[in-house]
C-alpha cells in the first residue's frame, strides 16, 4: 500500500475577515472559537445574543458576506447570507465579511418596523429577527418581487419568540418594504473592495493552542480540489468540516476537542451546481439553501421539503454533502435523494470512484467513505414525465425541527394513465431504522401492479415486514409505523386515477387561508 504523503508544515498567518469596514486579524484563539464567542468576548459586541447555542433559536443571527464570482448578475456581486453565529467557527470567516445587528445603517427599515409594530417585548430574540428581516430585505431590494406574508414567515423560520408572538413580527416584515432605504445593509462597495484585497492572501493554514488540553489544533483551508484531496489523504484522522451545523455541536454541547480540521468550503468546484445530460450535479460543499432550491426548481414537489429542511440560518451554512455524510437516519436529504437514484462521486488522493447512495450507509451513523476520502459531488438523475415524486416530513413542529419521520416516494409508469401497471417504485424512509432505507417489501407489493387502493393496502401491510422502528422522544414505534402507512395513503390519494387530492389540500398555509375544502 502506498504511504500517504507527509503532512505539510503550517504556513502560519492570522485569520482575516472584514468587519465594520476594516480588515480584522484574529490570532491565538482556539480554532473552534465560534463567531458568537468572538463577538461577545473579544470584539465586545454584545448585541448578538447567546441563547440555545445550538442553532435552534436564531438569537445569534449574523450576516456573512462573500463575493459571488459565478453570479449571473455580474462578477464579484456581494452576497449576504444569514448564519447562526453559534455554529460558525471564526476560522471559517477567513476571506469573508461579517455584519451584525449593531452594524446596520441607522435608517434601515427592519429595526424601525419592529418597534413601530410592537414586534419586541423582552428584546432578547429581537436582534436575530432584525438580521433575518434585513437579509430578506437585502435580497428583495436587489430585484426580487416583494415577498408575501408566507414568504416572510419562511424567512423567519429559524427565529423563535416567546413574548410578542409572530403576528406583530410578520406585520413588521411587511411594513419594512414600505419604508425608504438610503443605504444597503452594509457599504457594499467598500466591503467588496476589502474582500477583493483579501483574495491575495494565501490559503489559510492556521495553528492554535487548545487551552483545555495544551494540544495544538490545526486548521487547513485548501482552495483547489487537488490540494484538498492531498491534505485529506495526508491526515486521514482529520475532521472534514463544511458548514459545521453538526460539528459545532460536538464542541458546544459535547466539549469535544478537534485537533485537526480541514475546511472544504474554500474550493469553488465543490460549491458548483449545474445541470448536464439530464442530471443535476451538486458539489458536496454547495450550501443547502442553494442545493435544495436547485432541486425544487427542477422538481416542484420538493418545494415543501425545501422550506422545512432546517431553517434559512441553517440552510445557508450547512451543505448537502455534509447532510449525507453525517448519515443521520432522520436526516431530510437522504430519503429523497435515495428515492431519486442519486450517486456519489468520492475521491481519495488522485483516485475517484462512484457509489450509489443506496449502498452508502452500512449502520447507524456509519458509511462506506474511507478515512481521508472526500465526497466531491452528488449526481441526481432528473426523472422523466412518467415519474411521480413526493417528499413528506413529520416533526413535532412545522418549521425548523428534526424529523420524526421523512420519506421520498417515487412511482414510475410507462404511460400517463394512472391505472397502468407500475413499472418501478421506490419508497425510502428515514426514522424507521438505524439507516435510511428502502421499504423493499412494500415496493415489491406495488411493482408490476395497477396503482389501485388494493395495491396501496398491500404496500401498507408490508411496511411491518420492512421496519421495526424504535421509540424515542420524537415518536413511539407504533406512531412511526402508523404514520408511514398514512404517508403512503396520502401519496396514493394525491396520485390515484380518480379524483386525485390536490397537494395544496394538505398544506398548513392553504388551511390557514380559509380556502374551500374542494
Amino acid at each position: 500500500m502506498r504511504a500517504p504523503p507527509e503532512v505539510p508544515p503550517v504556513n502560519q498567518r492570522p485569520i482575516r475577515f472584514v468587519h465594520r469596514g476594516a480588515v480584522v486579524e484574529v490570532d491565538g484563539l482556539p480554532l473552534t472559537t465560534t463567531v458568537l464567542a468572538w463577538l461577545r468576548e473579544q470584539a465586545r459586541r454584545p448585541g448578538t445574543k447567546e441563547a440555545c447555542n445550538e442553532g435552534d433559536c436564531g438569537a445569534c443571527a449574523v450576516l456573512v458576506g462573500e463575493l459571488d464570482a459565478a453570479d449571473p448578475d455580474g462578477p464579484d456581486r456581494l452576497r449576504w447570507r444569514p448564519f447562526n453565529a453559534c455554529l460558525m467557527f471564526v476560522a471559517a470567516l477567513d476571506g469573508k465579511a461579517l455584519l451584525t445587528v449593531e452594524d446596520l445603517p441607522a435608517d434601515h427599515p427592519a429595526p424601525g418596523a419592529m418597534v413601530t409594530h410592537h414586534g419586541s417585548q423582552c428584546g432578547f430574540c429581537t436582534p436575530g429577527f432584525v438580521i433575518s428581516l434585513a437579509a430578506l430585505h437585502d435580497r428583495h431590494h436587489k430585484g426580487l418581487p416583494r415577498p408575501t406574508r408566507r414568504e416572510i414567515a419562511d424567512a423567519l423560520a429559524g427565529n423563535l419568540c416567546r413574548c410578542t408572538g409572530y403576528r406583530a413580527i410578520l406585520d413588521a416584515g411587511e411594513a419594512m418594504f414600505d419604508a425608504p432605504l438610503s443605504a444597503a445593509p452594509a457599504d457594499d462597495d467598500a466591503t467588496r473592495a476589502a474582500l477583493q484585497r483579501l483574495r491575495a492572501d494565501p490559503p489559510l493554514e492556521h495553528a492554535a493552542l487548545q487551552p483545555a488540553t495544551g494540544a495544538v489544533e490545526r486548521w487547513s483551508a485548501p482552495r483547489t480540489l487537488d490540494a484538498l484531496a492531498t491534505a485529506a489523504e495526508a491526515q486521514p484522522d482529520a475532521t472534514l468540516i463544511a458548514g459545521a451545523t453538526d460539528i459545532a455541536l460536538w464542541v458546544n454541547k459535547q466539549q469535544r476537542v478537534l485537533p485537526a480540521l480541514i475546511h472544504v468550503g474554500a474550493v469553488p468546484e465543490l460549491r458548483r451546481i449545474e445541470r448536464a445530460d439530464g442530471v443535476l450535479r451538486i458539489g458536496a460543499a454547495a450550501p443547502l439553501e442553494d442545493a435544495w432550491a436547485a432541486l425544487a426548481e427542477q422538481l416542484p414537489p420538493l418545494r415543501e421539503m425545501f422550506l422545512r429542511f432546517g431553517s434559512p440560518l441553517v440552510r445557508h451554512a450547512g451543505t448537502l454533502g455534509g447532510n449525507l455524510v453525517n448519515g443521520s437516519p432522520i436526516g431530510d436529504g437522504a430519503p429523497v435523494l435515495m428515492a431519486l437514484g442519486a450517486t456519489l462521486l468520492l475521491r481519495h488522493g488522485a483516485v475517484e470512484r462512484t457509489l450509489a447512495l443506496d449502498h452508502f450507509y452500512v449502520d447507524y451513523m456509519k458509511n462506506r467513505r474511507a478515512p481521508g476520502e472526500l465526497l466531491v459531488r452528488i449526481d441526481v438523475p432528473l426523472p422523466a414525465s412518467t415519474t411521480t415524486l413526493r417528499a413528506y416530513k413529520l416533526a413535532k413542529r412545522y418549521d425548523s425541527d428534526i424529523s420524526a419521520l421523512a420519506c421520498g416516494l417515487v412511482l414510475v409508469r410507462d404511460v400517463a394513465d394512472a391505472l397502468a401497471s407500475v413499472r418501478d417504485v421506490r419508497f425510502v424512509f428515514g426514522g424507521l431504522a438505524a439507516t435510511v432505507r428502502h421499504a423493499a417489501q412494500a415496493e415489491a407489493a406495488v411493482r408490476g401492479q395497477p396503482w389501485s387502493e388494493a395495491t396501496l393496502r398491500a404496500a401498507q401491510a408490508a411496511l411491518a415486514q420492512d421496519f421495526q422502528p424504535l421509540s424515542d422522544l420524537r415518536g413511539s414505534a407504533a406512531y412511526r409505523l402508523r404514520s408511514a402507512r398514512a404517508l403512503l395513503e396520502r401519496f396514493w390519494l394525491e396520485t390515484r386515477a380518480s379524483d386525485p387530492l390536490p397537494a395544496a389540500m394538505a398544506s398548513v398555509w392553504h388551511a390557514a387561508a380559509g380556502a374551500p375544502a374542494a
